[in-house]
């Protein structure tokens, strides 16, 4: 648990956008893992299956709960927190960016919000993601590019068309 702890934990809070969220996922994960220990073939690799069996259970996670991150309009302060250095009027237009990018990934598909996720934000490689999402290599690229623009509508249409 300890070896892997930090990577589920980073993967669910990038999910949820939120810390004490993330920490209630990861013991949710590691629970479903040591129920699902008996199904591992060993002739994989145990970060993909790990990760995958991660990934399955905050998309289900986030199904349940989308209406309820629909209505939340409160984004962990943690996540946007950076220095304010420099002009005022530049950091507050820098973390309205940051929120609005952030309750934009709540308006994409599952499938899509990881693909951004794993890609944009954790920086994975498209053969890291094809992995974790057990897809092709093809599917994975194409579903981040997707996703991409997807995000980038989102945004302008919360932004109301401003760029």
């Amino acid at each position: 648990m300890n070896a892997y702890a930090k990577r589920v934990f980073n993967l669910a809070y990038q999910f949820s956008g939120s810390y004490q969220e993330a920490e209630d996922q990861t013991q949710e994960i590691f629970l479903k893992l040591y129920g699902a220990l008996s199904k591992f073939d060993f002739q994989r690799s145990f970060t993909a299956w790990l990760l995958t069996l991660a990934k399955n259970h905050l998309i289900d996670a986030y199904r349940r709960t989308k209406w309820e991150r629909k209505q939340r309009d409160d984004f962990d302060e943690r996540t946007a927190a950076g220095p304010l250095a420099g002009d005022p009027q530049d950091a507050l237009e820098r973390e309205e960016n940051r929120r609005l990018v952030w309750t934009s990934l709540n308006d994409l598909s599952p499938d899509m919000r990881m693909a951004v996720i794993l890609r944009d934000l954790q920086g994975r490689s498209y053969e890291e993601i094809a992995a974790v999402l057990d897809l092709p290599l093809g599917t994975v690229k194409s579903r981040v590019n997707r996703a991409r623009l997807a995000l980038a509508r989102v945004v302008e249409e919360k932004r109301g068309g401003q760029p």
